[in-house]
């Protein structure tokens, strides 16, 4: 920078140094800066390294047969490496190590955890011509290998859980020294010689499914019955996740876990059946091959084994616990779900069941669920020990039955064994994971101790058909083994507890938050109660009440299902589709609507119709007929009037009530139905009903009408008289008679001589006495009806008024 202000050959002013000092720092920032981060893009080929270092081929063990080795077996292990990197791996070969033994259960979680960490695990590879080689691994390209190994050749020690590392060491053209690039680690339990004692192994074999009926059946006799759609048929149908589970535990010593729903909605399949459409039309169901042979193959698989009946349709325990206790007539659900449930599973697949066991979802427990659980009968609430957790410093894990009180027994399921199905499975190399961590955990339990236990194992309630796979092929290899003797879950619950176990059951604010956001929600419990109300309401009138009350009382028990978990909205959909169906049955029996009527006198009758369009007749009902205003219009002296009512199915019935009108005008009247306890039952209907001819001048002109015909009648009189005195003057002893023989002698039929009846004009030549001898009839009294004429409140066939409640069936 030129200092042009300074005189030439002398020294620049400090102040001026200072400033060029200062300016010569700041434009070099940016060039330290840059000399700074220099070394981190030193080297080009670093991202490269990144991408073909450790982790970049994915080993997955498809394959480890046997699952639980022996001496002198041969280990054979398969599955697939593929380079994730960018660069082809050479120089490659899958081997295994075998890491030191692991001796306690968190030990195995932690290997889990990190079972495909190439820097974690260790021990030496076997090596030697038990490895698979590969010239190359071209990138994104996956290779299969298979590894026989005798078990002899693994070195392994005395019992226990090894982890089994399967790696894959090679180089690349960024790093060309051998190192290893990719592992997956699994177990290997070991015990050759077997136990010293046998842990008393239950396994939960659960069959349970969504909601598949509808509450709509049909109105024939058999009432088919309509699914919401034809997943269940998949779900039996070979291949599909319930015959997967039927297959595969027939072949284990398990204890089955059924909700009874599942069996009534297969046997109902298995008839005749509708499924619904979007549309909300129905067709006719044809899987009841499928039905059949599901359920067939179900009675087998049973037969001599245990099976735990759930309440109908599995409610929902906690949800009911938590938010519907406080809700009329929620419990009562539950006990008629438990009272049905043995009946179905009898009915259906002819064996006994026992209802005293109740099952949380994820064996989840707080006081108020215990309550709920055992208030419907259950003595036994299966619970998870992750839930139920111990307390009092056991070495080992206790065994599942204890005491929490109340003469109740809570069986814990092991946690670790219980969930180790739950994940992904649709991968082979996932479920063999699974079943070979399922394996070293249960052997690792019975190492804690010499002592024996019984161990309850509960898995997820609707396990998919891959996870039901790798159960069974873990039961199947567990129960095989040398540790473990199969139990039910009835032994399991009479097991003496151990002494320093929990028995303490949590508070309601330990229960887990991310269960808690799936319950069914208070409102959901208040919909059931409506529902439940409006279905007492509407069966005390029906003449075969199972008709409704057996598939509306299931349908709320579908209400309450587990099931609904984490679906909202198609629960709220479930309960809304049920409460809309009750009402359209219920409004089947109704009124009909009836428009302003005419009154044209102080009293008449008034006809109210009940029309019933069941299929089956009703009774046990009340009409009511009411007046607004009793002081213009009563019944028989009272404000309102009923009658009883029968109706049989597919008729109506009209009742008729005789009224008094006591002014003229406009009264409303109100009709309504009750059931015989006083409650009502359907809509009422008003109408008005309007007097209209009570008045003085109809009085003035009915009474001059009767003087007008007593002055015509006088006059006629007094002319026979004068007619008859004049014969007798003259002489004629015949017209001197007596007027009645002469009505009888008269050939004339009623006619004078000019021919006119004695209906019409007057006949001055009658005798006076013959109108004398008649009734006077209100003139018009038997005219025929004019079309001006008002529409008469009684039938046609009938003018005169009936009784009061008079019915006339249609």
């Amino acid at each position: 920078m030129a200092e042009a202000a300074d005189s030439p050959g002398t020294a620049p002013s400090p102040a001026r140094r200072w400033l060029r000092r200062t300016g010569a720092l700041l434009a070099g920032v940016p060039l330290l800066t840059g000399l700074l981060q220099l070394p981190a893009h030193a080297d080009p080929s670093d991202s490269a390294r990144a991408a073909s270092g450790p982790g970049s081929v994915a080993v997955a063990v498809d394959s480890l047969t046997p699952a639980v080795p022996g001496e002198g077996d041969t280990l054979t292990v398969s599955g697939t490496v593929t380079n994730k990197g960018k660069q082809a791996v050479t120089e490659a070969h899958v081997g295994l190590r075998v890491g030191p033994v692991l001796t306690t259960r968190s030990a195995i979680d932690d290997a889990a955890r990190d079972a495909d960490d190439p820097d974690v695990g260790g021990g030496t590879e076997v090596g030697g011509k038990y490895v698979a080689e590969f010239d190359k691994l071209t990138p994104g390209v996956a290779e299969h290998f298979t590894i026989s190994v005798p078990v002899d050749e693994l070195d392994l020690g005395g019992d226990g859980v090894y982890p089994l590392g399967v790696a894959l060491s090679g180089e690349t053209a960024a790093q060309p020294w051998e190192r290893v690039l990719g592992v997956q680690q699994t177990f290997l339990p070991w015990q050759p010689d077997g136990a010293e004692t046998q842990t008393r192994t239950t396994v939960l074999w659960p069959l349970i499914s969504t909601a598949h009926m509808t509450v709509e059946t049909g109105s024939d006799a058999g009432q088919t019955p309509v699914f919401l759609d034809d997943g269940l048929a998949a779900e039996i149908a070979p291949g599909g996740r319930l015959e997967q589970l039927l297959t595969l535990g027939k072949e284990l010593d398990v204890t089955w876990v059924i909700d009874p729903d599942l069996l009534a909605s297969v046997d109902a399949m298995a008839d005749s059946y509708r499924i619904r459409g979007k549309d909300g039309t129905t067709t006719a169901g044809t899987q009841q091959a499928v039905a059949k042979q599901w359920l067939a193959a179900l009675q087998e698989a049973v037969r001599d084994k245990e099976v735990v009946a759930l309440p109908f349709a599995d409610p929902d325990l906690a949800s009911l616990a938590h938010n519907g206790t406080g809700v009329t007539s929620s419990l009562s659900q539950l006990k008629a779900a438990t009272d049905v449930a043995a009946t179905t599973v009898e009915t259906v697949l002819h064996v006994t069941p026992s209802t005293d066991f109740a099952w949380p979802v994820d064996g989840a427990v707080d006081r108020s669920i215990v309550k709920v659980a055992t208030s419907a009968g259950a003595d036994k609430v299966i619970a998870r020990n992750d839930s139920l957790k111990e307390t009092g410093g056991l070495p080992y894990s206790p065994s599942a039955a204890r005491p929490i009180g109340g003469g109740t027994t809570a069986v814990v399921a092991d946690g670790r064994l219980s969930k180790a199905f739950q994940g992904d499975l649709t991968k082979a190399s996932a479920s063999t994971l699974a079943v070979q961590e399922f394996l070293a955990q249960s052997l690792a339990l019975n190492l804690q101790t010499t002592k024996q236990r019984s161990i309850v194992i509960a898995p997820q309630r609707m396990p998919t058909a891959k996870q039901a796979q790798a159960m069974a092929a873990a039961v199947t290899a567990l129960q095989g083994g040398p540790w473990t003797q199969p139990q039910g879950l009835t032994e399991a619950a009479k097991a003496k507890p151990d002494a320093g176990a929990t028995t303490k059951v949590p508070s309601r604010s330990a229960y887990p938050s991310s269960l808690r956001k799936q319950e069914l929600t208070r409102s959901a419990f208040q919909d059931i109660g409506t529902t439940q109300d409006k279905l007492d309401n509407f069966k005390v009138i029906l003449t075969d009440k199972s008709r409704v009350v057996t598939p509306f009382g299931r349908a709320v028990n579908r209400e309450m299902s587990t099931s609904w978990r984490g679906r909202a909205a198609e629960a709220s959909a479930f309960r809304q589709d049920v409460r809309a169906y009750l009402d359209t049955l219920a409004g089947q029996v109704k009124l009909i609507d009836k428009s302003e009527t005419k009154l044209s006198g102080r009293s008449a009758t008034i006809p109210v119709t009940v029309q019933n369009n069941l299929v089956q007749g009703v009774d046990h009902l009340v009409l009511r007929l009411t007046s607004t205003n009793p002081t213009r219009m009563e019944f028989g002296g009272e404000g309102s009037v009923q009658e009883p009512i029968e109706v049989s199915g597919g008729h109506s019935t009209t009742v008729k009530f005789a009224t008094s009108a006591h002014v003229n005008g406009k009264t409303t009247l109100i009709a309504q139905l009750y059931t015989e306890d006083g409650r009502p039952y359907g809509s009422a209907v008003t109408f008005d009903v309007k007097v209209t001819e009570i008045t003085a001048t109809v009085m003035l002109v009915i009474g001059g009408g009767v003087l007008l015909l007593v002055l015509a009648g006088f006059r006629m009189y007094t002319q026979r008289k004068r007619a008859a005195a004049r014969a007798a003057e003259a002489g004629d002893p015949q017209d001197a008679e007596d007027p009645q023989d002469t009505e009888e002698t008269d050939g004339s039929d009623g006619a004078d001589e000019s021919g006119r009846a004695d209906d019409g004009p007057v006949n001055h030549d009658a005798p006076e006495e013959r109108l004398m001898g008649e009734s006077v009839v209100p003139p018009g009294a038997d005219d025929p009806e004019q079309p001006s004429d008002e529409t008469p409140d009684t039938a046609a066939e009938s003018t005169d008024p009936s009784g009061t409640g008079e019915r006339v069936d249609r």
